[in-house]
Order: structure tokens, then C-alpha cells, then sequence
């Protein structure tokens, strides 16, 4: 596949992250995704297909407080591209702001595999949990 169009498919996903636009979301997913997260927490380890990957996220999501404060960047070369994304996690009362890179395989103009890496991997699995 090639770079522009790797491109083309994270551009239209990062828009739809920063719009919130869950519908959109969703259907840049590949029935067949897999979701790499690593680390030493209740959701390491590979998520396999849509409902799989979408419930890690959302359980993510609960257990993190997530919200992304922008897109950093959006970037793709021949075999894969990646998001750059600044979120803030943890409670209100305690909010860090970290950088996550998600790198990601492209398939039929979907987001077929994904590995996601954290800035301060520490902190992930602190406020994911066991």
C-alpha cells in the first residue's frame, strides 16, 4: 500500500478521534483488528477483532479517565503509519498529560493491526490496574 493512501485512511481516523465522531471511529476498524497493548496490566496483551479491540478501549477509557487534548501528528511510510496523540489520564483531582504512539497496519483502507506505546508506561499500568 502506499504512503499516501496510509495517510489518507489515519488522516480521516484522526479526525474522526478528534471530533469524537464514535460512528466514525468504529467503522475505521477492521472486523479482524487486533489491538497490541502492552505492559503489566488487567488489558495487556492482544484484543482480537472489532468487539474485542473496542471493548479494551472503552474498558481503557473507564479506568483512565482518557481524553485526548489534540493530535500531535499523523505520519505513514510503505508498510505502516502512526498517530502521535496528547492525552491527559488519571482523576480529575490528579490529571497527567502524556504522548502515545499507535502504529498501525492498513487493510482494505482499514486499521487492521494496531501496537500502542506509551510515554510513561509506569503510569499506564499504575492506572489501568491488575
Amino acid at each position: 500500500m502506499a504512503a499516501s493512501d496510509i495517510l489518507r485512511v489515519l488522516t480521516h481516523y484522526a479526525d474522526a478521534w478528534t471530533a469524537n465522531d464514535l460512528e466514525r471511529i468504529v467503522a475505521a476498524y477492521h472486523d479482524d483488528i487486533v489491538l497490541h497493548y502492552p505492559g503489566q496490566h488487567a488489558l495487556s496483551g492482544q484484543h482480537r477483532g472489532k468487539a474485542a479491540a473496542l471493548g479494551a478501549l472503552a474498558e481503557f477509557g473507564k479506568r483512565t479517565s482518557r481524553q485526548l487534548i489534540r493530535i500531535v501528528d499523523v505520519m505513514a511510510g510503505q508498510a505502516r503509519g502512526a498517530i502521535i496523540a496528547h492525552e491527559a489520564l488519571g482523576p480529575a483531582n490528579a490529571r497527567v498529560e502524556v504522548e502515545r504512539l499507535l502504529v498501525y497496519r492498513i487493510e482494505s483502507g482499514l486499521l487492521r493491526e494496531c501496537w500502542i506505546y506509551d510515554q510513561d508506561q509506569a503510569l499506564i499500568n499504575r492506572l489501568v490496574g491488575p
